[in-house]
């Protein structure tokens, strides 16, 4: 009768333990752990074991329960398939939450933006301060680049697509450039097999060229095709398309702010006040806008335009009309 009564209470002493370990268990996967109103960053590297993991998470101050985490682990039959990645443990994550996600793989992103009209040397200088990047890239080499994207030209302006671009810690330079060539890529092809007819480009580097000068002379949306319209009829003529951002260009690092009359006169293989026809390459990155402009160009007689001081411009069919035009808007004559 005593030994009856000793296992009953040997088995309800398990059984309070195990309901006991029970309860603490769920309490312990389903608490935040993170209380705090920022997130917490943590990164696996490849070859760390669920061990060093969770010494990872401990040693950020988590409140982890380091034998449930892996219980909880063993238990979803997960314990060996924790991604390698940068992660964001974000306010009121809880222990199932955290698990799931670095199963997931869902690694945290940054992100990077090239605004339409930059030229390389701005975008070099953007990736070249991103820490998060890995850099593999010399600034110089710009051969080894366009080797490595597959271009066909040597020269890097204008080939990378405007945009906002997220990526994971640890991204290269190579591969970032390689998804805004090739989006830019798809976007020139794109907009070329809808171009306009009797356009004076032979191809879409062509096109792209004109799109690079579009975007850098109105920053106006509604003005593009008007632009576009009174190159492409330049072109059509013979006439030099004499405009200013090709010059700028072609000046470089020694522009200071303004243009002066020796510029306009001084030769560079962009100085479209001294050349026929298109620069050699674009001179900034054009966005899709500006390249729909290029391809579907306003269909107006005008020739001419001028600056009217608010960012837009007056255009004009006539040199008399464009004339009296710079009379009002630039030498503040009527």
């Amino acid at each position: 009768m005593l030994k009856n009564k000793a296992i009953g209470l040997v088995v309800f002493v398990l059984a309070g333990i195990g309901i006991w370990a029970w309860l603490d268990y769920q309490h312990e996967i389903n608490k935040p752990l993170i209380t705090t109103s920022d997130p917490v960053t943590i990164e696996i590297v490849k070859g760390d074991s669920f061990t060093r993991i969770t010494s990872l998470l401990l040693a950020r101050q988590l409140p982890l329960n380091a034998l449930w985490f892996k219980v909880l682990a063993v238990q979803k039959g997960v314990f060996k398939q924790l991604k390698t990645g940068e992660y964001e443990l974000t306010p009121g994550l809880t222990m199932q939450a955290l698990l799931a996600l670095l199963v997931s793989g869902k690694t945290k992103h940054y992100a990077i933006t090239f605004p339409e009209g930059w030229c390389f040397r701005q975008i070099w200088q953007e990736i070249e301060q991103d820490p998060h990047l890995e850099h593999t890239l010399n600034a110089s080499d710009t051969d080894a680049l366009m080797l490595k994207l597959g271009a066909t030209t040597r020269h890097p302006e204008g080939l990378f697509f405007p945009d906002t671009y997220f990526f994971e810690k640890h991204t290269t330079d190579v591969a970032l450039l390689q998804r805004a060539y090739a989006k830019m890529q798809t976007v020139i092809d794109q907009e070329w097999r809808n171009k306009a007819e009797q356009l004076p480009y032979k191809t879409p580097y062509e096109a792209l060229i004109m799109a690079s000068i579009i975007e850098k002379e109105t920053a106006a949306k509604s003005e593009r095709a008007l632009i576009a319209g009174v190159f492409v009829r330049r072109l059509q003529l013979g006439m030099r398309l004499q405009t200013d951002p090709t010059v700028i260009y072609g000046i470089g690092k020694d522009y200071q702010g303004d243009i002066s009359y020796q510029d306009l006169k001084t030769p560079t293989p962009y100085n479209t006040y001294v050349i026929d026809g298109l620069p050699p390459t674009p001179i900034a990155m054009p966005g899709q806008e500006a390249i729909k402009a290029a391809l579907h160009p306003d269909q107006s007689e005008n020739l001419y335009f001028v600056a009217q001081g608010d960012g837009t411009h007056v255009f004009s069919a006539t040199l008399k009309a464009h004339n009296q035009a710079v009379n009002e808007f630039q030498r503040k004559k009527k």
